[in-house]
C-alpha cells in the first residue's frame, strides 16, 4: 500500500476546535471580571494555541481578551509557531532576560488597557512580578478557570486520546515480542533500557507510517520498565538491569498523539508464575476490575479510588499499598482530576483517567495494570484494551 494510503489519521485540531475553546474561555473571563488572561505553561499554550515547544526560561505566553488573542513568543520561535499555524496572532521579543522584560513587546500590542487580568496559577513568582511590572494598569490574580475547561475532552481531543491508547497498547505488544522472541531462540533477555528503547521507536514509527501530521512534544513516546525486585518500586527507571525468567516484569508505557496522552501498563510473568506471583497478581486485577467500574459519571474521584483501593487493604498488608487508584489525562500524561481520597470532583462524561491500583511486595516485586478510561454516558471506555487475564499475561509459559 502507498504511503499517501496509509496515512489517514490527522493529529492536528481543526481551526473550529480552537475557536470554540476561544469562546468558552471568554465566557469564563466574563463570568470571572476578566479583562485579560495569560498562560504561561506549556501545556495551556499547546491546549489554547496548538503551539508545541521546548520549555525554557525564555517566556512563551497566550493572552486573551474579548476581542484578541495573541501568542507571546522569543525570535528564535516565531518560524516555528508559523510553520505549525498556531491559533493566535504572533508577538515576539528578541531575548531572554532582554534589554527590557519581554513582557513588554507583549504590553505594547495590548496598548493602553486597564483592568482585571488573570494568570494561570503555575505562573511562577519571578515571573508574576514580571507581568505586573509590565502591566501597571491591571490587578493581576491566578485564575483555574482554564484548567477547568480542560477536565472535560471535546470530541475531537477524545479521538486523539483514542489513537494514543491504540499505539500505547501497541508499545505493550512490542515489549511482550521482544522478550519472547529472545525467549524462543535461547538469546539472551533484553535489559529493561533495551526494551524502552525498542518501545519507543515504535510508537514514533505508527505515527509516521500511518498520520498525515505529528505533533512534535516532549515525552511524545516513552514509558517504565522494571522488572524483579525492581518492579516493587512503582516508578522505577529502566536500567540496565536484565528480565530474568521465573520474574515479573510491569511494562508502563504511553505516548501523546497530537499533544494528548494515553498509557497502558501491564505485568507480565517471564515464564509460568508460582502461586505466591499468581496470588498477588489476582489482587491487583481485581482491584484494578473494581476501580475501573467505578469510574463513571456521578460518582466522585475519591469514590473510585475507594473501590479499588479498599479491595487491596482488605486483601493485602497496609505497606503493599503505595498510592492512589489514578489521574486525569489530558495534554499531560498527569493532570486533575486526581482518582483519590482528597479528591471530590464529580466524575462526568468527557473526563478521561487512569486506573491504576497496584500491589508493592516489598524486597519481592510490584503488581500494576493500568489503563486509560474515558468517562462516558454509557460506563467506562476504557481506551486501552491490552488483554489482562493472568492466561494472557504469561511470556513463553
Amino acid at each position: 500500500m502507498p504511503d499517501d494510503q496509509k496515512r489517514t489519521f490527522r493529529q492536528s485540531l481543526p481551526k473550529r476546535h480552537y475557536e470554540a475553546i476561544h469562546a468558552k474561555i471568554r465566557l469564563r473571563m466574563a463570568a470571572e471580571g476578566l479583562d485579560l488572561l495569560l498562560l504561561d505553561s506549556n501545556d495551556d499554550v499547546i491546549y489554547t494555541t496548538g503551539f508545541s515547544h521546548y520549555t525554557t526560561e525564555r517566556p512563551v505566553v497566550f493572552a486573551i481578551t474579548a476581542d484578541d488573542a495573541f501568542l507571546l513568543v522569543p525570535k528564535l520561535e516565531e518560524r516555528h509557531a508559523a510553520h505549525q499555524s498556531v491559533h493566535a496572532d504572533l508577538v515576539t521579543y528578541f531575548e531572554f532576560p532582554g534589554v527590557e522584560s519581554p513582557f513588554s513587546a507583549l504590553a505594547r500590542i495590548l496598548g493602553n488597557r486597564s483592568g482585571t487580568m488573570g494568570v494561570g496559577p503555575a505562573m511562577s513568582l519571578a515571573r508574576f512580578d514580571a507581568v505586573r511590572a509590565a502591566f501597571p494598569k491591571f490587578e493581576a490574580r491566578p485564575t483555574g478557570l482554564v484548567g477547568t475547561m480542560r477536565l472535560t475532552k471535546t470530541a475531537d481531543e477524545v479521538a486523539l486520546h483514542r489513537e494514543a491508547g491504540r499505539i500505547a497498547d501497541a508499545m505493550v505488544s512490542t515489549g511482550v515480542e521482544m522478550i519472547a522472541d529472545a525467549m524462543k531462540t535461547g538469546g539472551d533477555l533484553p535489559s529493561e533500557i533495551e526494551i524502552e528503547s525498542a518501545v519507543s521507536r515504535r510508537a514514533m514509527r505508527i505515527m509516521y507510517e500511518e498520520h498525515e501530521d505529528q505533533m512534535l512534544v516532549q515525552g511524545l513516546a516513552s514509558g517504565l520498565v522494571y522488572s524483579g525486585v525492581r518492579s516493587s518500586f512503582p516508578h522505577g527507571m529502566p536500567s540496565g538491569n536484565a528480565v530474568k525468567v521465573g520474574e515479573s516484569i510491569i511494562l508502563s508505557l504511553g505516548c501523546r498523539v497530537g499533544g494528548r496522552a494515553s498509557e497502558s501498563e501491564r505485568t507480565f510473568f517471564i515464564g509460568e508464575p508460582t502461586e505466591e506471583q499468581a496470588g498477588h497478581y489476582d489482587i491487583a486485577y481485581e482491584a484494578q476490575r473494581r476501580a475501573t467500574a467505578a469510574l463513571i459519571a456521578g460518582n466522585t474521584c475519591a469514590s473510585a479510588d475507594a473501590a479499588g483501593l479498599d479491595y487491596i487493604r482488605a486483601n493485602a498488608p497496609e505497606d503493599w499499598l503505595l498510592h492512589r487508584v489514578g489521574h486525569g489525562m489530558g495534554v499531560l500524561f498527569h493532570e486533575p482530576p486526581w482518582v483519590e481520597a482528597g479528591d471530590q470532583t464529580l466524575l462526568e462524561p468527557g473526563m478521561i483517567t487512569s486506573s491504576e491500583p497496584s500491589l508493592s511486595v516489598p524486597g519481592f516485586a510490584g503488581y500494576r495494570l493500568a489503563d486509560t478510561v474515558l468517562i462516558a454516558e454509557a460506563g467506562p471506555d476504557s481506551l486501552t484494551n491490552y488483554p489482562r487475564k493472568i492466561d494472557d499475561i504469561i511470556i513463553g509459559g
